[in-house]
């Protein structure tokens, strides 16, 4: 589009008012332009996300990504068998649908018997009984008078218009029938929402990882680093941590095995096993021969198909169950020549503090770009100093970034 400039006799005035015009047609454009790229941008990360969300085993959270086809009708059957199981990890919303279902359904049957009873015993209105006649419940005459009878024995509300006589066997029979069920009725749902609130999941959910991994150079050596932090202060008794490198492998006989596993090994600075985990700490797996990241670099890093899977595994202090806390991560989420800032400090009241505010933040450091070339060349030995925070340095953190430990 050309933009012709027109001088008349007042000249100057009419070329800077058709010069801003054009500034104003340019500006728009590249706005629009900038505006275009960065949609497709997103759309572009979105699409990308899903399809790694959708080939991922283990999600963030732990959640295992699989399910199970043809299995066989008889073995459905193992579900009904092993109720209890079924029930407590059965979503929360069904649990309340089936113990509505339950109580209700119990009532109607119950209500029904009663109905049959006083049927037999020709208390209803409609078979006209004798003036001194003796029912076997006093004022169940209806369906909806037995449908509350029975509602009233169950729950032991007993309103008082309602109760049984002593002129019928069978009702006296049916009413403790009737109470013993209810009872088992009450004790199994009660068992089932008090093991749903217990479940050690819900433990879990206060163990957090980081959501990325990094490499970089830890006490002489190449390391792969992950933070972990219990967010409670009550701690995780006989702690463990370890790995699975989940991947595709070809055996020399030409076998595909799909999800073929291999042992990472984690340790703090304690040692893998007993962790004393009352603050973050930074779990590290050394690069050496025999790890299955030694022939990974810097450039290569991206383009292996694999999924670090990490699990954390300890007793809860307050409640003694065990359970067991899962992430993983894919090559995208693994940095490269990066660090974790220190989060631990000590105040000049003496006090220990986390900042966790740094929690997942990552510095750059010199890092060889593979770890062939950091054990094998000189130079590649770099030891940063002032990342590892030593000895507690006093640190000044503000209060309202800090968690009091």
């Amino acid at each position: 589009m050309q933009n012709q400039l027109i001088l008349d006799e007042e000249g100057n005035d009419k070329v800077y008012d058709q010069l801003i015009e054009v500034c104003f047609l340019v500006s728009e454009e590249r706005q629009t332009l900038k505006m275009t790229r960065s949609l497709r941008e997103v759309v572009k990360e979105y699409i990308s996300e899903r399809r790694v969300r959708k080939y991922r085993l283990v999600t963030k959270d732990g959640r295992c990504n699989i399910e199970f086809g043809n299995v066989m009708h008889r073995n459905h059957f193992a579900y009904v068998l092993d109720i209890w199981t079924t029930f407590v990890e059965t979503r929360w919303r069904f649990v309340i649908f089936n113990f509505v279902a339950s109580f209700t359904l119990s009532w109607f049957i119950f209500g029904l018997l009663w109905y049959w009873i006083a049927r037999d015993h020709g208390d209803l209105k409609w078979q006209n009984p004798p003036e001194n006649h003796t029912a076997c419940v006093y004022s169940v005459n209806t369906l909806t008078y037995a449908f509350l009878y029975s509602l009233e024995t169950q729950t032991t509300i007993g309103y008082g218009n309602l109760y049984v006589t002593d002129v019928c066997a069978g009702a006296v029979a049916l009413i403790i029938i009737q109470s013993l069920i209810g009872t088992i009725i009450n004790c199994f749902w009660c068992g089932v929402v008090m093991a749903k609130i217990a479940l050690p999941k819900k433990r879990a959910k206060t163990i957090t990882f980081t959501d990325q991994a990094v490499i970089c150079p830890k006490k002489g050596t190449l390391c792969l680093q992950i933070r972990v932090a219990n967010l409670r202060k009550t701690l995780m008794i006989g702690s463990q941590i370890y790995g699975k490198l989940l991947r595709t492998t070809v055996t020399p006989e030409g076998e595909t095995v799909i999800l073929d596993q291999v042992s990472i090994d984690f340790m703090v600075d304690a040692g893998k096993d007993g962790l004393f985990f009352v603050c973050p700490l930074t779990l590290y797996h050394v690069i050496d021969k025999t790890s299955p990241f030694f022939d990974m670099a810097v450039d290569t890093l991206h383009q292996h198909e694999f999924e670090l899977v990490v699990f954390f595994d300890g007793t809860a202090e307050s409640t003694s169950s065990s359970c067991q806390v899962r992430t993983s991560y894919i090559p995208q989420e693994i940095m490269w020549g990066y660090d974790f800032l220190p989060i631990i400090s000590r105040s000049k009241e003496g006090k220990y503090r986390v900042d966790f505010s740094n929690f997942a933040k990552q510095v750059p450091v010199p890092t060889a770009h593979c770890a062939y070339c950091y054990h094998n060349e000189a130079g590649h030995h770099h030891h940063v100093s002032g990342i590892e925070n030593q000895g507690f340095e006093v640190i000044d953190i503000e209060a309202p970034n800090v968690t009091k430990m």
